[in-house]
């Protein structure tokens, strides 16, 4: 498009990237630790820490919805999955549109050595591992203790 992308930008990027990231996690770790959060429970071990990922997750993706067995319908977590579906929500919109008004005030540059190209397989590969990579990081730990487990529980009856 013409337009440097400079550290302001990428700084509110990771902020978009990484609040509805912290929501899940930081608020299922506060529904383990608390007893208004594991009172919820239909099921306890990994299928209980399922439940609790889906609702935080769902709730900071904007769906608010509940994984069968949670009772989600407690003031713990009508305030908690609120607030997270709150964050998951102003907190993507708020950095992309001080991102987008960054951008706009920026003057054209023609392009140079230093260009980077977003139109060959090098940057679609690069943005699929960068993605991967930051998905796996975030979310693997809290996985492989609850909806990883829990399948190779299934699979071994």
């Amino acid at each position: 498009m013409g337009k440097k992308v400079e550290v302001r930008e990428i700084q509110w990027s990771m902020v978009a990237i990484l609040l509805p990231s912290a929501c899940i996690l930081l608020g299922s770790a506060l529904a383990v630790i608390t007893e208004a959060g594991l009172s919820s429970r239909a099921s306890t071990g990994a299928h209980g820490l399922s439940e609790i990922l889906y609702a935080f997750a769902s709730a900071s993706g904007n769906n608010g919805s509940a994984f069968a067995g949670l009772n989600a319908n407690t003031a713990f977590y009508n305030l908690a999955l609120g607030v997270c579906m709150w964050i998951g929500r102003f907190g993507v919109i708020l950095p992309v549109l001080i991102i987008a008004g960054g951008m706009a005030a920026k003057k054209t540059v023609p392009p140079s050595a230093g260009t980077f190209p977003t139109h060959g397989a090098l940057f679609v590969v690069l943005l699929i591992v960068v993605v991967v990579i930051l998905g796996a990081l975030t979310f693997f730990p809290a996985l492989s203790l609850g909806p990883i487990v829990e399948q190779l529980i299934a699979v071994q009856g």
